[in-house]
């Protein structure tokens, strides 16, 4: 399965990441992107699981159970949803690419350590990452692992 970039920008190694939960992978593998836009879109198509009401993340469950994290710069949840318009709400259908999030970076920069977006496989041992690409729509291709949980009903 190809997880897409959420939004324009250079791809980051989630090590680069100043910020030891992403960095340390606690949340699961991934990437980061260090967008040059603000709309945040669903790197994969599924339903929404999860969207902060702060509108600072949000996260995407595919029909094969792998689910998804965006989230929107570091320590953006202090600003407590201000710069940020969710366009979905939480159980919506999104396919790969629609807008969920709307960002204001300009006024988001200078309000935070960072605007790098890490993107997560929260539920990494079911879905590996098996391959890494360096630049292009496609970052990462994951693969169900062979004791993987049923994906949920």
């Amino acid at each position: 399965m190809a997880i897409l970039a959420p939004a324009p920008g250079a791809v980051v190694d989630l090590a680069d990441v100043p910020d030891k939960v992403f960095s340390g992978r606690l949340m699961g593998d991934g990437f980061a992107i260090d967008p040059t836009s603000g709309d945040f879109r669903s790197p994969v198509s599924g339903q929404i699981a999860t969207l902060f009401p702060t509108g600072h993340a949000f996260a995407v469950v595919t029909p094969e159970g792998l689910e998804v994290l965006v989230h929107i710069g570091l320590e953006t949840v202090k600003l407590k949803g201000e710069g940020f318009t969710a366009h979905h709400a939480v159980g919506d259908e999104v396919r790969a690419g629609d807008v969920v999030i709307s960002a204001d970076l300009d006024a988001i920069r200078p309000r935070v350590p960072s605007l790098l977006t890490p993107v997560v496989v929260l539920n990494t041992p079911a879905f590996p990452v098996a391959d890494r690409a360096p630049h292009g729509d496609a970052v990462l291709t994951v693969a169900r692992a062979a004791a993987a949980v049923p994906a949920a009903d």
